[in-house]
């Protein structure tokens, strides 16, 4: 069943826990995964668990279900440290929506702190970086198309389009082989180790502040230097704060599988 759950069925909850039925997420099965991220530790691949992961980015109107069931994330409520002033801000209040954030668009302008509240009132969490870029390798009929130079210039093709246009709603692209539809070229999308993917030539280097070392060292972290738009993508979560929200970024959850 590859529809959304619904916001009205959101609104079922107990003890800040959604009670609507998971029919959202899809089954990866995981394995063996070589990432284009080069870790000093981790010269051979990773393994990645078996994990479910939502097949669609977070709606709008999912998450006024969740800031209804959990007033203290609404924007008028929600503690500074937890999201900065910007947060929500594309809705028309504190609990609702408006013209420009329709029910079924990805929520946007939401802090890290938010999303993996979210995610937890749902039982899972935000999907590791490891995750997300296993989920994101597939096309509609490949579990990894990367070294597809035809599928690397469609995904540069979605993230050049200007970002001042209203969002398509969510689940318009085609399922991936895994049946996770959205991953490229809607929202970046916050992942729970987002301040972490950074690496320079020497792991000692990590927590060094300097901001102007970001660029050079996203460079040094990549096996793949020809996969740009996994690049861009780590330079942006890299450089954001748990509290600070963007237009365009979204967020979706995962779940450990059984």
């Amino acid at each position: 069943m590859r529809r959304s759950i619904s916001a009205a069925m959101f609104l079922l909850c107990t003890g800040g826990v959604l009670a609507a039925a998971d029919t959202g997420f899809a089954h990866l099965t995981g394995g063996s995964f070589r990432s284009v991220l080069k870790y000093e530790d981790v010269k051979n691949g990773t393994r990645v668990a078996p994990f479910d992961l939502q097949r669609r980015p977070v709606t709008n109107g999912d998450f006024l279900a969740f800031v209804r069931a959990n007033p203290q994330w609404r924007r008028d409520n929600v503690a500074r440290v937890f999201a900065e002033e910007r947060y929500l801000q594309h809705w028309q209040g504190p609990a609702t929506l408006g013209p420009n954030a329709l029910p079924e668009q990805p929520v946007v302008w939401v802090s890290w702190f938010a999303a993996n509240a979210y995610c937890k009132a749902r039982n899972a969490r935000l999907p590791t970086w490891s995750e997300w870029e296993f989920a994101s390798a597939a096309d509609e009929t490949r579990r990894d198309a990367r070294s597809d130079p035809a599928w690397r210039e469609r995904i540069l093709a979605w993230y050049s389009r200007p970002s001042n246009k209203a969002l398509a709603r969510a689940g318009l692209q085609a399922p991936n082989a895994w049946g996770v539809q959205d991953l490229h070229g809607l929202v970046w999308e916050w992942t729970e180790d987002y301040s972490a993917l950074l690496v320079s030539d020497d792991n000692r280097n990590q927590g060094d502040p300097d901001k102007l070392k970001f660029c050079g060292a996203g460079a040094l972290s990549m096996s793949d230097v020809e996969n740009y738009a996994v690049l861009m993508r780590v330079a942006m979560l890299s450089s954001l704060n748990g509290a600070d929200a963007t237009a365009n970024l979204g967020f979706r959850c995962a779940r450990d599988s059984p």
